[in-house]
């Protein structure tokens, strides 16, 4: 994977040269009258998308609402644990008394419950992934628009994303800092940076039944 992603990089910094260089060509074997206008350097920029996620105004709700769906999903599943071991219990104690009949029936109810409390673990997991990505996309729209102005109005033609995500490596792992767009992202949408780099911090994973990234990531370097 890692050798993919610098390849993917490596490539975009090919093509920069690749065209400056036919552009370069092209200028030195046509005429001053005949020549098309020479294509300017190609501009890139990075900004981490995790990062200014956690800084809006909106990360806190989206981590309040997941933060409650995944206490709830936790009480259900430990009620159903509990439920689980008593009945288990129980039929551990008179098993030796019960018939045939009523012991199979308890077996088969014990192994109906433990079936409901696994598919209970992976439906809630799902519910909290989906209910994330419903909070989220809204304000990952948003700030694709900020970095889509940014980008225009400081001339970059590509801007790569820093975080490729949880426990993956880094789209960018060598980028020079001044190409660090994300100060201006931010201000775009009307976040102080420097407000935003003293509150960041670490990101926290979720436990239980349902985890789902948390919208807090550590604050990138500040713009030389």
């Amino acid at each position: 994977m890692k050798k993919n992603l610098v390849m993917a990089f490596a490539a975009a910094t090919f093509l920069v040269g690749g065209l400056n260089a036919q552009a370069q060509g092209q200028s030195a074997t046509t005429t001053p009258t005949t020549a098309a206008p020479a294509a300017g350097p190609l501009k890139l920029g990075y900004t981490n998308i995790d990062y200014v996620l956690a800084q809006t105004p909106e990360a806190k709700d989206i981590q309040n609402q997941l933060t409650i769906q995944r206490t709830q999903s936790e009480n259900e599943l430990k009620r159903m644990q509990k439920e689980l071991e008593d009945k288990y219990s129980a039929y551990e104690k008179g098993a030796a008394q019960m018939s045939d009949v009523i012991r199979k029936d308890r077996e088969t109810e014990l192994q109906g419950l433990q079936q409901r409390i696994q598919e209970f673990g992976r439906t809630a997991e799902q519910s909290l992934q989906n209910k994330y990505q419903q909070l989220v996309n809204p304000v990952v729209q948003k700030i694709q628009k900020a970095i889509d102005a940014v980008a225009k109005d400081n001339g970059y033609t590509y801007v790569f994303n820093l975080d490729a995500g949880a426990n993956t490596i880094p789209i960018l792992l060598v980028a020079p800092e001044e190409n660090n767009i994300t100060e201006l992202v931010l201000r775009k949408m009307g976040i102080d940076p420097a407000k935003a780099a003293a509150s960041a911090k670490p990101a926290t994973a979720g436990s239980g039944a349902a985890n789902t990234p948390a919208p807090t990531t550590p604050a990138p370097k500040k713009n030389k």
